[in-house]
């Protein structure tokens, strides 16, 4: 269980770096094709965005850092149940939103953090179950007849 959790933690890692290589990189695209649009045609502009999209460092970090995480993500969901796993992807928001707050300097008001303390409250609750889960029995030795 130490193990698969401490997968967890370095896949949100992952995912919470790579979402703000892609927020980062989004906001640098989107404020070229802003200064394109009086200088160019729509489809034209168009075409630039989409090469800038497939050329810009930190989007292509994102991908790479987001793939990663769904690399991580597919073993795990190898070793443990669906019903288990799943719902503690949603323990990445904490992570992701302490590296909006610290990374890009976003303002995180209560109301949001009391929604991260709720994700965090129902993954604690999932855990539980997974700890306390019943064992399958062990199957019966076969009897064999003479």
């Amino acid at each position: 269980m130490t193990k698969i959790l401490i997968i967890l933690l370095i896949a949100f890692a992952f995912e919470a770096f790579g979402v703000i290589a892609l927020k980062q990189g989004i906001t640098v695209i989107g404020q070229q094709y802003n200064e394109r649009k009086a200088a160019l045609p729509v489809w034209k502009n168009v075409l630039h965005l989409v090469g800038n999209w497939f050329t810009n460092k930190n989007i292509l970090s994102g991908l790479l850092l987001e793939t990663i995480f769904f690399v991580l993500l597919q073993y795990l969901l190898g070793q443990r149940d669906v019903s288990f796993v799943w719902p503690l992807t949603a323990v990445s928001f904490v992570m992701t939103t302490l590296a909006a707050k610290f990374l890009l300097g976003e303002r995180v008001d209560a109301v949001r953090w009391s929604g991260v303390a709720l994700i965090v409250l129902g993954a604690m609750l999932i855990s539980y179950g997974e700890y306390h889960k019943e064992k399958p029995a062990s199957p019966a030795a076969p009897v064999t007849s003479k």
